[in-house]
């Protein structure tokens, strides 16, 4: 097993007679002093990986249409998603608040106990509540429980005990047990709560899709974050200019603008008239096209099976506009040019999105 690169010479634990040395417990029921080699905790930790893993593999066997049913619920509602939940729960609650919300779903955090001391006034009877408890037993979520039906919202669980009080008394209940924790002992929440994360992800993922929820959406609840910070960025730090982009004359021979896609590797050329002016756009998908109805197409000049007055977009917009063009328009490459016309720049797609080696100045 490889050492951690990250670790300094200062921060290398030490070792006595090739095993790690424990410190005694403070509450002073063990002072003794146990030691554990390296493989030791590889394989305890290989196999907290492990259980959890297969909470999660088990979650999937036991999925059934209530998933669909909460996705329903929640496009249909013109209310918000209020998660609640005690302990580790909370803490999943609180994750998946923060997925829902810079993902198109409103939603916020309504912690049980300041529930039952006025915080239940926020809740409207158009709110779904999604109800967190791995038991389904917890007293300081389900005292909640009539007062929240007499508002009228609807309640999801996710609870791993179909039988519990709190899947009796909820609108619908959504499955998240495991078959063991991960915890020497089965009492810490361990692949319970990565369980109930895992669904809330589900939950979430779902929701994306259906929505429609694009990158350029995602701009406008997560500003601060790297992708906020990349759509922000203007096209030209971030095109292919000069040399790199891909260009022909009306005259060339598709052969030769063949040759010059290949050498750019963008999938497409630009195709110029003789004062350099863009006219046009070959792509693979228009050479597809030329090599199923062309006849004796390597004769043939680029401007012949060009696509002529192509899309464009300005140097000064930023990559958000650029992919939402992109999107609207079912393209993957996009010609830049500047305000008064003139050919600047080329992008694709996989560049703005990340994929490509465009290079983002400070």
């Amino acid at each position: 097993m490889k050492k951690n690169p990250i670790l300094n010479s200062s921060q290398e634990p030490t070792l006595e007679n090739g095993r790690f040395s424990s410190q005694p417990m403070a509450c002073g029921r063990d002072s003794s002093r146990q030691t554990f080699t390296r493989e030791e905790i590889f394989k305890t930790a290989r196999d907290v990986l492990k259980t959890e893993a297969e909470g999660i593999l088990h979650l999937m066997e036991r999925m059934d249409d209530s998933i669909c049913v909460a996705v329903q619920w929640i496009l249909d509602t013109s209310g918000r998603v209020i998660v609640t939940g005690i302990g580790k729960s909370g803490i999943v609650g609180r994750k998946i608040v923060a997925t829902l919300s810079s993902t198109g779903t409103p939603s916020f955090f309504l912690h049980p106990a300041e529930a039952m001391h006025g915080d239940l006034g926020m809740v409207r009877s158009d709110d779904i509540v999604l109800a967190l408890s791995n038991s389904g037993e917890t007293d300081e979520l389900n005292m909640i429980l009539p007062s929240l039906k007499r508002t009228g919202t609807r309640i999801i669980a996710f609870t791993g005990n179909p039988a519990s009080t709190l899947a009796r008394h909820c609108d619908l209940a959504i499955y998240t047990g495991v078959q063991r924790e991960a915890c020497p002992f089965g009492l810490a929440p361990t692949a319970s709560s990565t369980a109930q994360l895992a669904m809330g992800d589900a939950l979430a993922v779902a929701l994306i899709k259906m929505r429609n929820f694009q990158p350029q959406d995602f701009r406008r609840f997560h500003p601060g974050g790297h992708l906020g910070e990349r759509l922000r960025v203007p096209l030209f730090e971030v095109m292919k200019q000069g040399d790199a982009i891909p260009k022909v004359e009306e005259n060339t021979l598709i052969p030769e603008a063949l040759k010059e896609m290949s050498r750019k590797g963008v999938g497409a050329t630009l195709v110029v008239n003789s004062q350099g002016q863009l006219t046009g756009i070959y792509t693979d998908g228009d050479l597809r096209r030329t090599l199923n109805q062309e006849a004796g197409w390597s004769s043939k000049f680029i401007v012949e099976v060009m696509t002529a007055n192509p899309m464009c977009i300005v140097s000064e917009k930023s990559v958000a506009d650029a992919l939402e063009m992109m999107e609207q328009n079912l393209i993957t490459v996009l010609p830049v040019v500047s305000a008064c016309g003139e050919l600047e720049g080329i992008l694709h797609l996989h560049d703005l999105l990340g994929k490509g080696r465009i290079k983002f100045t400070a």
